[in-house]
């Protein structure tokens, strides 16, 4: 008998909610825009925060779709148990049905219990369910109308209270909130049933006794100090785990064991050449305990983490060091190492998986298929790098091994959060090293010093935010009227005050504002907010979820004033002309490059604009050339400006409007056309009345953002003039520099020859240098406890001269320890070498000599233990560092 589908499954649950009329819509990209709270959709409800906290109003008010998610960080954290148990992921997929204001408490548990039990056929006598039991600390009640109306469904001894941990569902620290009802399945064999009863595992952390449906009763808000106000409306929010979800249905006691994952998993063990065992893992202190639970986990890790990591990249999140481009690095990493240190995948390879994972998603998440080249490009660039880094990490790791044996064999926690933190080489594959090598790893230290840095961190970003204070309670949503007027009458709605840093602002909401709220690559607008008592500056204006946010220094006197509320007209001017150049740009991009560039990123302000795209190799010069004087031309036509508002996708659609992928796009959209055989695009952002306006376009820039990612950065109107402006004041001035030739490239050509001239002869002198103080030192070798022994300070121009140095006497001197100081334009230098047997023999170190003889230089260095270098601030260090020298070597000798 075959397994169901995972597509089977996935759409009979969106046709059950269809059947009881709910909306079906497409999961919103995975990656977060508007919400300061989030970095990425951690739930089926993110999506619908705004339509609970009742900023804007719900579209349907009954909604069901299947949503990505991705859980890796803050209160919702499941890395460290992805591949070690069966059930937890990074990304997954939630199904939601959701009731915004409509049904509540009756409807969402008789339609649970009719689809797993009717439509997918769990059996009755294997599933759990839970009510809130209440807690006293929020002075909320037990749910008993939960617990009443289960029992119409199953008996007493299957439904369960629960603690405020499992059965009261908060999204964060804020933000909406209620009791829930949570549905658990006991998937263990008939005799483990039997020994003992599933209700004693519940929300055990059971690997056979999970949780598959989580009902959330949408009652509540928490603010920031803690306490709870009810919601305007009581809604319904659901989340079923699709993959968990597949594990009940399809019999299996893995999530991975099912066509969700098999593809993935199976591709891995073959490109291995393992085989996958499926095995749920027993371990010790924390480790697998046998080779084939080692593998099976790395393969569970690497399929896991490959859809997190290609979903985050298709909707826009690039691999950085910051913020979310950090945490889907960070998970890259992890599964190369996995890939590198269990699986013995030494060349990139994760990158090979994203076709396979794109072609199984494609019915329900085509953007992924739509960009799985792209996709590839990035993963792939980033597995060469760190792959590189591994091997960096080991050589340094051998480098430190001398070290750690002069510390009873433990490498300590500084230098293990140093390949951490420098190398991003992971503490497990430290240690997994340094057991090989017989060493140990100073674990404790390691995380004291991580505690440092996250404390550092914390103290960094601290902010406090207060709950809004409402000044004029309504109804009404507020309401942006920035793409007709400059200027509006305005009342404050309410307003809240934020710390950071130990510097105060305060955030104000309006009923309506002519202020753009940051968004789409295109900056918040500045002005002032008027009345008769008052006149404040708004710094900056941004989105947070559906809200439109002006950051102000101080408040208004007369909070509940009528005020004027007025951007800074020329500012807004020139963004305008930015964005509309953006959009010229990026159609003239696909014209002059291919079609396949796709916009992965920019920014539009006052100063310039930043276009980031998908494009694998460096714009030629020639290509950069056509694009300026092509959007220069349509610059020229004066094309008008063909704006519409309020249209419904599907037409924005078939009118050719181009969409971003990563953006979430609503019913209805804007449309912005320059020339419809040329410009058209879904945007929100602000635009000139005619190309005309924009004056002149000048690119500044091109340039590498990341693998696949090119930018360029340009200016237009005066600025675009003052810059050709300074380039023709540069030329000019290079010009008189070089005499003012005739012909410039020729004389730069002359000039550059005579450098080169010159510079060779100046090398010549520079060893011939080298070599008559070879001679003359060579002179001065002393023998001392055995060895031969040199400090002395000497005259050279660069570092590479005086390891050149320190090598020709080491070939000319045997059994030699030397140690050389120079004064390199004004920086003191130290160089430490050792011959190869005094090295081999163990009593010195050049790296640990070099490191006592900086400290008189005020410096620091290393190396390796034949030869290091050290460079320091204080030259008049020098001669102490030489004459200590003599000392140190012979200690060491003796000892």
């Amino acid at each position: 008998m075959s397994l169901p589908t995972a597509s089977h499954v996935r759409q009979q649950f969106l046709d059950f909610f269809a059947s009881k009329g709910h909306h079906i819509v497409p999961s919103a990209p995975i990656v977060v825009k508007d919400d300061p709270t989030l970095l990425f959709i951690n739930s089926g409800m993110a999506p619908f925060k705004d339509y609970f906290l009742g900023n804007k109003p719900a579209p349907y008010k009954r909604i069901a779709d299947t949503q990505k998610c991705l859980r890796v960080s803050g209160k919702h954290n499941d890395l460290e148990e992805v591949g070690y148990d069966t059930y937890h992921h990074t990304m997954f997929e939630m199904l939601g049905n959701w009731s915004f204001g409509d049904y509540f408490k009756t409807d969402a548990i008789a339609w649970a219990w009719e689809l797993l039990t009717d439509v997918f056929k769990l059996e009755k006598d294997r599933l759990y369910v839970t009510y809130f039991e209440g807690d006293q600390a929020d002075g909320t009640a037990a749910d008993t109308e939960t617990q009443r109306l289960w029992r119409q469904y199953t008996t007493d001894d299957r439904i369960l209270p629960g603690n405020k941990k499992d059965n009261f569902w908060e999204m964060g620290d804020t933000g909406p909130c209620g009791p829930c009802t949570e549905i658990h399945i006991d998937l263990r064999s008939e005799e483990e049933r039997a020994q003992k009863p599933g209700r004693e595992l519940v929300n055990a952390d059971h690997p056979q006794v999970v949780e598959i449906w989580n009902n959330v009763f949408m009652e509540f808000q928490r603010l920031a100090d803690k306490s709870l106000v009810k919601l305007p409306e009581q809604s319904v929010d659901t989340g079923m785990g699709f993959e968990r979800l597949m594990m009940a249905v399809s019999g299996v006691k893995s999530n991975y064991d099912t066509d969700v994952f098999q593809p993935l998993i199976q591709f891995i063990a073959n490109e291995a050449g393992i085989q996958y065992h499926g095995t749920a893992p027993a371990t010790v202190n924390d480790q697998p305990a046998t080779e084939n639970e080692k593998t099976d986990i790395a393969i569970r890790v690497i399929a896991d983490h490959i859809r997190t990591i290609s979903f985050a990249i298709s909707d826009g999140q690039l691999p950085s060091n910051v913020k979310a481009g950090y945490v889907i690095r960070r998970i890259l990493r992890r599964a190369v190492r996995y890939a590198f240190s269990s699986l013995g995948f030494k060349q990139p390879f994760l990158y090979k998986l994203v076709p396979v994972l794109a072609d199984q998603m494609a019915g329900i998440f085509p953007e992924l298929k739509q960009q799985t080249q792209f996709v590839q490009r990035v993963v792939e660039e980033e597995e060469i790098a760190f792959l590189k880094t591994l091997e960096n990490g080991l050589r340094r790791l051998d480098a430190l091994e001398d070290a750690a044996r002069q510390n009873g064999n433990r490498i300590d926690g500084k230098t293990a959060f140093e390949l951490s933190d420098t190398f991003g080489f992971p503490l497990d594959l430290t240690a997994l090293i340094a057991r090989e090598k017989g060493l140990t790893v100073d674990e404790e230290g390691f995380k004291k010093e991580l505690e440092q840095q996250k404390s550092r961190s914390r103290n960094a970003q601290e902010t406090e935010q207060s709950d809004w204070t409402v000044v004029s309670p309504s109804d009404e949503q507020p309401a942006f009227v920035g793409y007709d007027l400059d200027e509006a009458p305005a009342k404050i709605l309410r307003y809240r005050k934020t710390t950071a840093k130990g510097k105060t602002e305060y955030q104000v909401v309006l009923d309506q504002t002519p202020f753009y709220a940051e968004s789409g690559g295109q900056i918040g607008d500045t002005g002032y907010l008027t009345s008769p008592l008052s006149k404040v500056r708004v710094l900056d204006t941004k989105k947070e979820n559906d809200l439109i946010v002006h950051t102000v220094l101080e408040l208004p006197q007369d909070l509940d004033a009528d005020f004027s509320a007025k951007i800074d007209h020329a500012r807004r001017e020139l963004i305008r002309k930015n964005h509309t150049a953006t959009h010229l740009l990026q159609a003239t991009l696909r014209e002059v490059i291919g079609s396949h560039v796709q916009q992965k990123g920019s920014l539009v302000n006052d100063k310039l604009l930043r276009f980031d795209f998908s494009h694998f190799t460096k714009v030629t010069e020639d290509q950069l050339r056509q694009i300026e004087r092509l959007v220069n031309q349509r610059i020229r036509q004066q094309i008008p400006l063909d704006e519409r508002r309020n249209v419904p996708i599907a037409e924005a659609k078939n009118l050719g409007a181009m969409a971003l992928f990563g953006e979430k796009y609503g019913e209805f959209v804007r449309v912005i056309t320059f020339d419809k055989e040329y410009s058209v695009e879904l945007c929100g952002g602000t635009h000139v009345r005619g190309t005309g306006e924009i004056g002149f376009f000048k690119i500044t820039s091109e340039s590498a953002v990341g693998a696949g990612v090119r930018r360029i950065e340009a200016v237009t109107g005066e600025t675009a003039e003052a810059y050709v402006d300074q380039q023709l004041d540069l030329l000019n001035q290079v010009r008189e520099a070089l005499g003012n030739p005739q012909h410039l490239l020729p004389g730069i050509q002359k000039q550059t020859e005579e450098i080169a001239a010159l510079r060779k002869q100046l090398e010549q002198f520079e060893l011939q240098s080298l070599s008559q103080q070879k001679d003359q030192l060579a002179a001065q070798v002393k023998p001392l406890n055995g060895v031969n022994f040199l400090a002395a300070q000497v005259q050279v121009s660069s570092a590479d001269g005086l390891k050149t140095l320190a090598y020709q006497l080491r070939q000319t001197v045997e059994n030699l320890v030397l140690v050389l100081g120079a004064d390199i334009e004004g920086k003191p230098q130290l160089a430490v070498m050792l011959a190869d047997e005094i090295a081999q023999a163990g009593k010195l170190n050049a790296t640990t000599l070099v490191r006592e003889l900086a400290k008189e230089i005020q410096g620091g260095g290393g190396g390796q233990p034949f030869f290091a270098t050290a460079g320091g601030k204080n030259v008049a260090g020098l001669g102490a560092a030489i004459g200590k020298a003599e000392a140190l070597v012979e200690k060491s000798i003796s000892a």
